[in-house]
């Protein structure tokens, strides 16, 4: 396939796919999500991006309960339910998806096309997320999350986008605050460009949320290897995550928020095989004035009723 300098459109039943010179995603209908982001034959992607609102339960959520308090935010963490898709190919909103793909050549072009995915959350009530992708013909995808609020709703632990990666990393580099910090966790941090290697773990005796880095303009994840036996390249390859209109935070774990909460010692935890990068529009501070009972402050609590917008761009390397 010969690409121009306008995306290449394939229309499936099932799926959309946008590609472009040396880039390949497919945005899938029936899963809800990018489903598979493939850059130089390297793919990018284990699992659709899916919205996140849980952290791992530290002992100062313990000791305030506010794990008890907001523990519906742990469902709608690990289940998603996808309401709504709506396609736009440059100025043509299809009100919802496209025809089916008998309607369609296979050389159909674009120079922007937008995805929105909306997912109600399974919590009583219930509210709504949106997540829309951008696409320009350079291969560069912009991401705005939306959370709509519901001031009935319990505070949240965290929100923002949880990315799964195949493979684990084998370092990340960002511009941001040194170290790990958290809303109520900075003052003690200095700006600067600073490179992890691999993706550390704090081993606390009980696992527990950790790794989260607050006002980044941008992180770049390295891996070396595929989930690809035929690909026998192990250079390093990489994927930018810029700031759109505003900062954000992030965290690069080999662990999902639900694994950290299921291990009850730090040697139940699984051997690495994944990076999991969250990109977050809004943290939950973590205490620590009384772990045996005072809540966080005020100021660093994320209420539901609020809404939050988040935007962020993806370009790999």
């Amino acid at each position: 396939m010969v690409y121009t300098n306008k995306l290449h459109l394939v229309y499936g039943d099932a799926t959309l796919g946008v590609g472009g010179d040396g880039f390949h995603y497919i945005f899938s209908y029936e899963r809800g999500g990018l489903e598979s982001m493939l850059v130089d034959g390297k793919e990018w992607l284990y699992r659709v991006p899916t919205p996140t609102f849980w952290r791992a339960t530290t002992d100062n959520d313990r000791g305030s309960r506010f794990n008890i308090k907001s523990a519906q935010w742990l469902s709608a963490d690990y289940f998603q339910k996808c309401v709504g898709i709506d396609v736009t190919v440059d100025e043509f909103d299809f009100d919802g998806l496209p025809l089916v793909n008998d309607h369609y050549s296979d050389n159909e072009t674009a120079e922007k096309v937008m995805v929105e995915y909306t997912f109600a959350t399974l919590t009583v009530p219930e509210t709504t997320v949106k997540v829309k992708y951008t696409v320009t013909a350079d291969g560069q995808i912009t991401v705005h999350v939306h959370y709509e609020g519901n001031a009935d709703l319990p505070d949240l632990p965290v929100f923002g986008l949880r990315m799964i990666m195949p493979t684990p990393a084998t370092g990340f580099e960002y511009e941001g605050l040194s170290g790990e910090t958290y809303p109520d966790r900075m003052a003690g941090a200095e700006k600067g460009i600073f490179h992890v290697a691999g993706m550390p773990v704090i081993k606390y005796l009980v696992p527990q949320d950790n790794g989260m880095h607050m006002e980044t303009k941008w992180v770049k994840i390295s891996r070396e290897i595929t989930q690809n036996n035929a690909d026998v390249d192990e250079k390093l390859f990489s994927l930018k995550i810029a700031q759109s209109n505003q900062p954000f935070a992030f965290s690069c774990l080999p662990y999902t928020a639900l694994e950290l909460e299921n291990a009850t010692h730090i040697e139940e935890l699984p051997a690495p095989r994944r990076t999991v990068l969250v990109i977050a529009g809004a943290v939950r501070g973590v205490g620590g004035i009384d772990s045996w009972g005072a809540d966080v402050e005020e100021r660093y609590h994320i209420p539901a009723g609020n809404n939050i917008d988040f935007e962020f761009i993806l370009n790999a390397q």
